[in-house]
């Protein structure tokens, strides 16, 4: 018996082999000292070692598991060696290994940051990894409930439900959905959106980890009758992959329209894309004329509309004359209506801008526009300006905040009726879907995304596009300053791409479609269902340890 425990014959009746053990009566008043709590902490931390490990490890492996890796199946090895490590463990034992699990995976995910600084990619993904400890909680407190492996796969959609809004309205990177966006659970999105992959592919991990659980028991009673559950799991995670073959992904197109997408390039990637004023808009400005060139000697087909990225206007054109004067020249060399990105200077609140995309028509000029509705905190604006930038004086280079829009951004250019999202918008659900809802019959992603260029993140990006377009049975096209420029399918299929740090023009015919799919019908439901699922679940696994404790302590009297 290790020392410390005094359950031996001689501990009990007060005898050791060498004698009387000394009692309060004979006027011993110590008490057994305890170990140190350094040594406690040393000991805790040989112990958990092992385990510590491997959740290091399947972090790493789920960040694969995302663009620009694309090792999907990946995502499927993570969830069920979170749910393995987690299994039968204390709910505090549960916290670190989701702590241990979630910072290696979003320091892989988001070490697109360090253009920022690698201090920005360690604090967001300490602040995203805390979700990650509260999910290894709630997956230890509920492995012992009976069909664990459901509260499993709810409960990986509560923690994304709870990401996608919290704090500052939320940070949805890194949701098993986006790094599932080619693999056979895609086409479940068309059913249940991004919350229906997530939970699908949580679900499946979780049942690989309960057949592997119940394999592992068979070393010490390998009978026929411990096999069934094994196969049962295995049987279900194959279903749960093979469902989305079933889901039928609908692209009849109602019309079409032909678009020329213009990726003007800019000078460097970085903080400082820029360069000089006036550059980035004549790059696009100068692309968009040698396709009118082309047009007009018969080497390309006129479009119906042409678009540009987030940003293609450096200078706001209602302030500088000059800017103005270069997009309006532009636009009438092309003879068609031009979706332009430009910040515009909000007009009663100094220091507010606009990111918006502007409908230029080569006869009237600029016309409907769409603001950006969920800029970036930190980065499009910064949170508590006054105090944070005496303690971080990064916070400098955000000279102006950008002013939220309060309407979706569904416009009218040319003979089409587009779905105008700026940016990081795609990753949020519901700001795509009010934009479908409002009548969108195709959706325009348009991106700037030069600072982080030959990162991953424009790869990542693309694949929430990707997803938006199973997702909303809509084409989706990607407008980016310095790349990736893409047109999606509404099947998910990228049909053209321009590369990285190219200037070039790509012309695709597009499908504009108005039938909706189940997911656009549904909206959020799916997600507010699974998540509650996931939360009451945990309430069980508290009444269920409440009751187990009343009847130990029942027996015990």
């Amino acid at each position: 018996m290790p020392s410390g425990s005094d359950t031996t014959e001689e501990a009990v009746s007060g005898t050791s082999p060498d004698g009387p053990v000394p009692s309060a009566e004979t006027g011993s008043t110590a008490a057994p000292r305890r170990p140190g709590r350094l040594r406690r902490t040393g000991a805790l931390a040989r112990r958990e070692a092992l385990r510590t490990g491997l959740a290091v490890v399947s972090g790493i492996a789920l960040g694969l598991a995302f663009p620009p890796y694309d090792l999907w199946p990946l995502s499927l090895v993570a969830v069920a060696a979170l749910s393995l490590l987690t299994r039968g463990r204390t709910v505090r034992q549960g916290a670190w290994t989701g702590f241990a699990f979630g910072l290696p995976f979003f320091l892989i995910l988001l070490k697109w940051l360090h253009v920022v600084g690698w201090d920005a990619v360690v604090g967001l993904s300490v602040a995203e990894a805390l979700f990650v400890t509260l999910l290894g909680a709630a997956l230890a407190g509920t492995s012992r409930l009976p069909v664990w492996p459901v509260w499993a796969a709810c409960l990986w959609v509560a923690q994304e439900w709870a990401r996608d809004r919290l704090p500052f309205g939320g940070f949805p990177w890194g949701r098993l959905a986006f790094a599932n966006t080619g693999s056979p659970f895609t086409p479940l999105a068309a059913l249940g959106g991004a919350p229906l992959v997530t939970f699908a592919v949580a679900l499946t991990g979780a049942l690989l980890a309960a057949c592997a659980a119940a394999l592992w028991g068979l070393r010490e009673k390998g009978s026929l009758n411990r096999a069934v559950p094994a196969l049962e799991a295995f049987g279900l995670a194959a279903a749960v992959t093979l469902a989305g073959a079933a889901v039928p992904v609908p692209t009849k197109a109602d019309d079409t329209v032909d678009i020329a997408v213009v990726q003007g390039n800019v000078q460097q990637p970085g903080m400082d894309f820029l360069g000089r004023p006036m550059r980035i808009l004549d790059n696009h400005a100068t692309a968009t004329e040698k396709l009118a060139a082309d047009i007009k000697a018969g080497r390309a087909k006129k479009p119906d509309l042409v678009i540009w990225p987030e940003n293609s206007s450096d200078l706001d054109p209602f302030q500088y004359p000059q800017a103005y004067d270069r997009i309006d020249e532009a636009v009438k060399s092309i003879g068609v209506p031009v979706l332009v990105g430009a910040l515009v200077d909000h007009p009663s609140k100094k220091g507010y801008v606009f990111n918006e995309g502007i409908v230029w028509d080569p006869k009237k000029g600029p016309g409907a526009s769409y603001t950006k509705q969920h800029p970036v905190p930190f980065g499009e604006y910064v949170p508590f300006r006054e105090q944070l930038s005496k303690i971080i004086t990064r916070f400098q280079r955000v000279p102006r905040d950008f002013y939220p829009g309060d309407h979706t951004g569904v416009l009218n250019v040319g003979p089409a009726k587009l779905g105008d999202v700026i940016c990081f918008e795609v990753a949020y659900d519901e700001i795509v879907h009010d934009t479908v809802d409002a009548g969108a019959r195709a959706l325009v992603i348009q991106t700037n995304n030069a600072t982080y260029g030959r990162t991953g993140q424009p790869e990542q990006q693309l694949a929430m596009s990707k997803l938006r377009a199973v997702e909303h049975g809509r084409a989706v096209v990607t407008a980016a300053t310095s790349g990736i420029s893409a047109v999606v399918a509404p099947d998910g299929k990228v049909t053209h791409q321009i590369p990285e740090f190219t200037q070039g023009v790509v012309s695709a015919r597009i499908p504009l479609r108005d039938e909706t799919t189940l997911a656009d019908r549904v909206g959020a439901a799916p997600e507010w269902a699974l998540a509650i699922v996931g939360l009451l679940s945990c309430a069980a696994a508290v009444v269920g340890g409440r009751r187990g404790r009343t009847k130990d302590e029942k027996g015990q009297q």
